[in-house]
């Protein structure tokens, strides 16, 4: 440090050893700079703890009582259940949660962040997937390292690579990957996959699990096999019709989340397949909706409520500052099979 009350951008331009105009453009992202470059100033202000806005200066939390949330959609049932675990921990500890939703926009997540510094947040939660995108990691690492160093608590929900905090993990590719073998012992060969985006995490890591439990037993899943949309009801929906206009031959159609399969349900029976007298269909998650389907849905179960309840308990109970070390915990799924899967029937 030179001895400046706080650090300026010329202090990170110093370290990053580029100009004063080339730091001011990676920082404010008015213009393309080379990669390089872009890197080395990133990496200076972590190191300094810089941010553009003054008031975050002060370290994080001193006079707050705030946790901030960042999920995907709030509206979606498998968010409102970890986030009404964040909620309730935090009004044991009477403690105000401001909720924001992306709408699984990674540029609106990376905003979200830097605004609930600038609040002096004294902990963020992101419970939404990671994104498979090495700019996103970047920079998110760029906001949530400098303000680490200044004091704030950071939990994560899923698997969230090369960020350093603590983190809750679901067993979404060992669940996924069970669910696999529990369908194949009903007898099935074919299968197809209703995929949310695979530029998140937890999308590729149910995928990859399923892919791995069918392995077991010599069943390969390939790509003509996927069918990828939005992971809500009517993306569920529309990779559901895809996979009917493509003709494909499953017996069995996994949904990566329950929303999904809600959606996929409803597309097979306007097309006139019975479930599962003529196609088993299995989701993810145990959303409480899916018991009350017809028929209620087979699927993987999470404890989305404590994946919530844990998540805020590490933020509260967490180290911050520099040198404090990340923790994690994991939470097991189960599969439960229900009325919708059934044993293949030979024709």
């Amino acid at each position: 440090m030179n001895g400046r009350p706080h650090v300026t951008l010329e202090d990170v331009a110093q370290m990053a050893s580029v100009s004063l105009a080339t730091a001011s453009r990676v920082i404010n992202g008015t213009t393309r700079v080379r990669e390089d470059l872009r890197d080395r100033v990133l990496s200076a202000a972590a190191h300094l703890a810089y941010t553009p806005n003054a008031h975050a200066q002060a370290l994080a939390g001193a006079s707050h009582r705030t946790v901030g949330v960042v999920c995907h959609d709030v509206n979606d049932p498998y968010f409102a259940a970890v986030t009404h675990g964040v909620m309730r921990v935090a009004d044991e500890n009477r403690m105000l949660v401001m909720l924001a939703s992306t709408f699984r926009d990674p540029e609106k997540e990376i905003a979200y962040v830097s605004m609930l510094r600038a609040e002096r947040a004294s902990a963020i939660l992101l419970v939404g997937s990671a994104f498979e995108d090495r700019a996103w990691e970047r920079a998110m690492a760029a906001e949530i390292e400098p303000y680490r160093r200044g004091g704030g608590k950071v939990a994560v929900v899923s698997r969230h690579r090369n960020l350093r905090v603590d983190t809750v993990l679901p067993d979404n590719r060992a669940g996924a990957q069970a669910l696999a073998e529990a369908l194949l012992r009903l007898g099935h060969r074919r299968f197809a996959v209703l995929a949310g985006p695979r530029s998140l995490t937890t999308v590729l890591d149910r995928i990859d699990g399923f892919r791995d439990g069918l392995a077991t037993a010599g069943v390969e899943l390939s790509e003509r096999d996927i069918f990828e949309a939005s992971s809500t009801r009517d993306g569920g929906y529309a990779a559901a019709n895809d996979l009917l206009a493509a003709r494909h031959r499953a017996t069995c159609v996994f949904a990566v989340t329950d929303m999904m399969a809600i959606g996929a349900l409803t597309a097979l029976r306007e097309a006139g397949r019975s479930v599962p007298d003529d196609v088993s269909l299995a989701g993810f998650d145990d959303l409480p909706v899916v018991r009350d389907l017809s028929p209620s849905l087979s699927t993987v179960a999470l404890p989305l409520e404590q994946l919530g309840e844990q998540a805020m308990e590490l933020a509260l109970t967490g180290r911050a500052g520099p040198g404090a070390r990340s923790r994690s915990r994991r939470l097991a799924a189960e599969v439960v099979l229900r009325g919708s899967t059934a044993r293949r029937r030979r024709r």
